[in-house]
């Protein structure tokens, strides 16, 4: 019996979807795939900015729900996309070896963030690229830009933007590195919660379809994401924040930094922590500390601002 696997329909999710099931197919004995597109929340609206959306999953609770009835076997995700508590009843089985997980700057003449002329207008749709970029230039026109990542290259080309900010390990993958004006320094420019890491989701007690994923699961990745995703828990409730976080080991140690920065860019706070990580317990534990530092520090003040800030009426 074919394994079925939900995913979103996008270029880059299709691409995701079929990296699964190609390493899935590789194993001996591995039953057949078959991929399930699901159109999602976020497929659906795009009327709404993305920072304005109350909570997560806008594009992961419709494959959620499949994968909870019974409809696909397992789910694939942009890790980034995935709620930091998953649905009851579900598990991450495994989580991919991550991809470069830096923001990109893709313009049209500069070459680089500092070079962009006075004023300039760049696209994006995350809350967290706005306030950094806020951060590094008070005075660029920050314009929303919604769409998968062929979409935006074209409304970049077409004159729309001078730049836009993507992700790196998105514009690879579909090929399109050449598009890449510089990568942004992840010190300065914080990347998202799991940006660059691919999540796959089984029910809760299914061994069957877990076997094939253990040889998919990337323990450093896991361990680093699930640092990122613990510290972003403590501190989001449930609503997006202005927040950059990036995990990774430093030898035996995992080192995790994060800043929490207002919307108009004048105020960032800052926490690092390194701890020696073997379990999945202990890696939320220094998420938790990090989120810790940053609370003492005042960053409930910012998230508080930035929840004023993106609410909207219900429709």
């Amino acid at each position: 019996m074919a394994l079925k696997l939900g995913t979103r329909g996008s270029a880059l999710a299709l691409w995701q979807a079929n990296r699964v099931a190609d390493l899935i197919r590789a194993q001996r004995g591995a039953p057949p795939v078959e991929l399930v597109r699901i159109r999602t929340e976020g497929d659906a609206r795009t009327d709404v900015p993305l920072w304005q959306v109350g909570g997560r999953a806008f594009f992961t609770r419709e494959i959620d729900r499949a994968l909870l009835q019974g409809e696909v076997d397992l789910a694939v995700h942009s890790l980034k996309d995935l709620a930091t508590s998953v649905e009851a009843g579900l598990t991450i089985a495994a989580v991919l070896e991550r991809e470069d997980p830096r923001d990109a700057l893709l313009a049209r003449s500069a070459l680089s963030l500092a070079a962009l002329p006075q004023g300039a207008r760049v696209g994006t749709s995350s809350l967290r690229r706005r306030a950094f970029l806020k951060r590094a230039r008070a005075d660029l026109e920050l314009e929303e830009l919604r769409g998968n990542v062929p979409t935006r290259l074209e409304r970049l080309a077409q004159g729309k933007y001078e730049a836009i900010i993507l992700a790196v390990a998105g514009v690879k993958r579909l090929g399109l590195e050449s598009h890449v004006t510089a990568r942004l320094d992840a010190e300065v420019f914080p990347p998202a919660v799991s940006q660059g890491a691919i999540g796959v989701c089984t029910r809760e007690g299914d061994a069957a379809t877990a076997a094939w994923l253990e040889a998919l699961d990337h323990g450093p990745t896991h361990l680093a994401t699930a640092a990122e995703r613990a510290l972003l828990k403590t501190l989001e409730g449930g609503c997006q924040v202005p927040l950059g976080a990036l995990a990774a080991f430093r030898g035996d140690a995992l080192e995790l930094q994060a800043a929490v920065c207002s919307l108009d860019g004048r105020r960032s706070l800052s926490a690092r922590g390194t701890m020696s990580v073997r379990t999945l317990a202990e890696a939320a534990a220094l998420g938790n500390e990090v989120a810790g530092k940053l609370l003492a520090q005042g960053a409930s003040g910012i998230i508080l601002e930035q929840r004023q800030a993106s609410r909207v009426e219900a429709p």
